[in-house]
């Protein structure tokens, strides 16, 4: 199943919201990855652009565009970035088909 990293950063009224009532957000969001067909990998909160990091496994690309909208729509995030992932494996696969691919630079 494909990996994305899953950023997240939360408005001020978001954070307030968690100051009132402190919980562990990761967790808090497990119950819709699962229903999304995925499951997290691994949750942590972070410094700087974003305040947490998933990386969680997906279905397919639709699935994560799906949560993504889903935890925009709540409306406590100022920013929302999903990147998918690929194994050493894949990008090793991708570096050959690059190769194959004929294409020159301009120049």
């Amino acid at each position: 199943m494909p990996h994305y990293m899953i950023e997240v950063g939360y408005t001020a009224a978001g954070w307030a919201a968690l100051v009132k009532s402190p919980q562990d957000r990761i967790e808090a969001v497990r119950p819709t990855v699962e229903k999304a067909g995925g499951k997290i990998e691994a949750g942590y909160y972070a410094f700087g652009e974003y305040d947490i990091v998933i990386i969680a496994e997906l279905p397919d690309n639709a699935s994560a565009a799906g949560l993504a909208i889903a935890f925009a729509a709540g409306g406590a995030l100022r920013g929302i970035k999903t990147t998918p992932l690929l194994t050493a494996g894949e990008a090793v696969e991708a570096m050959k088909k690059a190769g194959g691919t004929g294409y020159k630079p301009a120049g």
